[in-house]
């Protein structure tokens, strides 16, 4: 790494980030077609930012529907190294209550109709996600969350499901009491191994609006209290979004060392497709995500 730049992605409720200096909203090109939405950049305490509304401003795109590698895509192609991602979710755990923040650790993928993957035919990769956020980035995320007063669960596995209709009460009892989640929602999913395949640092906070349909003294979900419960999380995710630069320290002169977890090294020994049987087409597509590796550049 070089310089680090700090890429926001935010979920429901988080449709812009207050502070920026020199802000400015920025139409960004993808081989992945367009992003979400149009990129806001601008530093904030002296850090590089970009932000994108995951579901566009005014919320136009479901959980399906977001372009996720055209997103990831397109902060990569800014310069973002470290992505933070804020999203939406209801919870399976009692003390995990609505208002709560939980930096998630792990996630189980239920989602079916998504692009899953920069690579395919002409240029096959498999990256490790058996630790599928950044430790690093999501100490960080914590501390600064804590910092502007939120209550923060640290660690946490987040079920993907495809949506947009929310859970039953078969599937909730299932996640919580079988497969021992703790959150659950409908955006983690490309977006945590899009960003691994990207070589990004990436964190994801899990902003908790409701208890699913599992709990006895809540019943199915309630759209109007969950709205209720998203205000109040996006003002505080925009508050510990102010206070993150303060935790993520660089030396004097702007550079950053490798992720001690190598994030920023998956590609590293990825990509099987040996160099003579690549798909140039698709070569090409990857010069932002994978250029590091297809370039031949490996430090």
């Amino acid at each position: 790494m070089t310089g680090r730049m700090i890429g926001v992605i935010g979920g429901s409720g988080v449709y812009d980030m207050d502070g920026l200096e020199g802000a400015e909203w920025r139409e960004v090109t993808t081989p992945f077609g367009a992003p979400s939405d149009r990129i806001l950049t601008g530093t904030l305490d002296g850090m590089p930012m970009a932000f994108v509304p995951r579901h566009g401003r005014g919320h136009v795109h479901t959980p399906t529907s977001v372009p996720y590698r055209a997103n990831i895509d397109a902060l990569k192609r800014l310069g973002v190294t470290d992505v933070v991602s804020a999203s939406a979710c209801g919870s399976f755990r009692e003390e995990m209550a609505p208002g709560d923040f939980v930096v998630l650790d792990q996630y189980i993928d239920r989602t079916f109709g998504r692009e899953k993957s920069f690579f395919g035919l002409g240029c096959a990769a498999h990256v490790s996600v058996a630790q599928p956020t950044c430790a690093r980035l999501g100490s960080a995320c914590a501390d600064a969350a804590e910092a502007t007063g939120s209550r923060v669960h640290r660690g946490g596995t987040y079920l993907a499901m495809e949506g947009p209709q929310f859970s039953t009460l078969a599937e909730s009892k299932l996640y919580r009491e079988v497969w021992g989640c703790d959150v659950i929602g409908m955006t983690g999913m490309p977006e945590a191994k899009l960003a691994r395949e990207a070589e990004l640092c990436y964190a994801s906070v899990a902003m908790i609006t409701d208890y699913d349909s599992w709990h006895p003294d809540h019943g199915e979900v309630d759209v109007t209290a969950i709205i209720a419960t998203l205000i109040g999380n996006a003002t505080r995710a925009k508050d510990m979004l102010r206070a993150l630069p303060s935790f993520l320290a660089t030396d004097q002169a702007g550079s950053t060392t490798p992720c001690p977890q190598g994030c920023d090294r998956a590609l590293d020994h990825a990509i099987l497709t040996a160099p003579e049987a690549r798909d140039p087409a698709l070569v090409e597509r990857l010069d932002a995500v994978a250029g590091r590796v297809l370039n031949g550049a490996t430090e």
